[in-house]
């Protein structure tokens, strides 16, 4: 197993200008972090500075820190049949972008709706599928594994995962399996995570603390799907059972990368800091 983080955690630090991409990696080298997972769009865009892949490269190679994974957005479900192939061609131009990174595991997004329902879902679920194979397929050549995370409410229950996984039928297209978001559609996170486990290509840490729908906490929440009140935490204060979750993936025999994704309201270097730390001790006491 390889701890390290995601630069999403870092994003605070980044859009305020307190460091730039290439001292997260240097930051995160520093805590002890092994590798650090790219999440582009959040703090810089190789778009508009695409001279940053080599840079990256070159910077992790000098800190003896891997770049674990490549993580973008995506959307499959378009207004039109052009629109349609013009996103699947976005996401395997990524793909040679995670090539270039030198990654095995890309993960990309597949569909948000505004309609959540697992009716409307079955009717996507062939149209959604058939870009992932396709995207999977052009992976394939490079030696990389894509997969999808389960996020955004409308592919984030651990069944519609797993669904999909089936649907597109490859060795290489898995699932980036987020511990925390589970409760994002209000699924018990140990129960998901035993399930979705052995279709983890890339694990993500988070926390939550979580309150009733009848118990409005005020300024600094979200929602479930449910309506229960949702607010990141540093992993390891929060509500989610992480210590038996992290006993469920080391015994899986799961050896892969760990990523902490800090989503809270304290200081990103303070929490990101102390995730790290205490999930290290968690995983080492599992």
């Amino acid at each position: 197993m390889k701890l390290g983080i995601s630069s999403y955690s870092l994003y605070q630090a980044m859009h305020q200008g307190r460091m730039n991409i290439e001292e997260v990696l240097a930051w995160a080298a520093e805590v002890g972090a092994q590798h650090v997972e790219i999440v582009p769009g959040l703090g810089f865009s190789f778009e508009e500075t695409p001279e940053l892949v080599e840079k990256l490269v070159q910077k992790a190679a000098s800190l003896s820190i891997d770049i674990s994974n490549y993580a973008i957005g995506a959307n499959f479900i378009t207004d039109s049949e052009e629109a349609y192939e013009a996103e699947i061609q976005r996401v395997i131009s990524e793909v040679d972008r995670a090539a270039r990174l030198g990654v095995k595991l890309m993960r990309h997004d597949v569909a948000s709706r505004e309609d959540t329902s697992i009716l409307r879902f079955n009717e996507d679920l062939e149209r959604i599928a058939s870009a992932c194979r396709r995207i999977a397929d052009h992976a394939a050549g490079y030696g990389i594994t894509t997969s999808v995370e389960n996020h955004g409410y409308y592919v984030q229950a651990s069944d519609r995962v797993q669904a999909l996984i089936h649907a597109v039928g490859r060795p290489n297209f898995q699932t980036t399996l987020d511990v925390g978001n589970f409760v994002c559609v209000d699924e018990n996170p140990v129960t998901a995570v035993k399930a979705n486990l052995p279709l983890a290509s890339m694990v993500h840490i988070k926390d939550f603390y979580i309150r009733p729908s009848r118990h409005n906490p005020g300024e600094g929440w979200f929602r479930s799907a449910g309506g229960n009140y949702l607010r990141g935490a540093i992993a390891g204060h929060g509500d989610l059972d992480l210590r038996e979750i992290l006993r469920l993936v080391k015994r899986s025999g799961y050896n892969g990368y760990l990523s902490i994704e800090y989503e809270g309201m304290e200081d990103c270097l303070t929490g990101t800091r102390i995730a790290f730390q205490n999930v290290q001790r968690l995983w080492d006491e599992a």
